[in-house]
């Protein structure tokens, strides 16, 4: 796969402490480098990456929690050109584990949004989630 951008974004919500949402991105997508900035409910947390590696450990996620074809369902749903979006729960990234969420109303403390960018998106999606023969 050629080029590929990656933009991951956390709210922090006043009641959360930036640590832990910087551990669940963490927890998803290993150490890429994040900043936070100010935003209208009062700090995102944001990560962008132009690597491939980026996604190894999700990559590796989706298999060990055996959640490739839910995975898929998601990426298709998100699908949009040449770019793929979707939400985790930021709760449960926290702990380790991923569970695609909705952008809004699931989760009181709100998702992590992710939007990859790149040139061939399907063979991403069957990088990220084979199909389970």
């Amino acid at each position: 796969m050629d080029k590929i951008k990656i933009r991951v974004e956390a709210e922090i919500n006043p009641t959360e402490s930036e640590d832990k949402v910087e551990r669940a991105v963490e927890n998803i997508f290993g150490n890429i480098p994040m900043h936070v900035k100010t935003s209208r409910k009062g700090s995102l947390l944001v990560a962008e990456v132009e690597e491939l590696e980026a996604l190894t450990k999700f990559h590796n996620l989706l298999r060990r929690e055996q959640i490739r074809s839910a995975a898929r369902k998601a990426f298709f749903e998100g699908l949009k050109g040449k770019v793929i979006s979707f939400c985790l729960n930021k709760q449960v990234a926290y702990v380790g584990h991923v569970s695609f969420s909705e952008e809004v109303a699931e989760s009181p403390l709100g998702p992590i949004k992710v939007r990859i960018e790149c040139e061939d998106p399907r063979e991403l999606i069957n990088w990220l989630a084979s199909k389970i023969v």
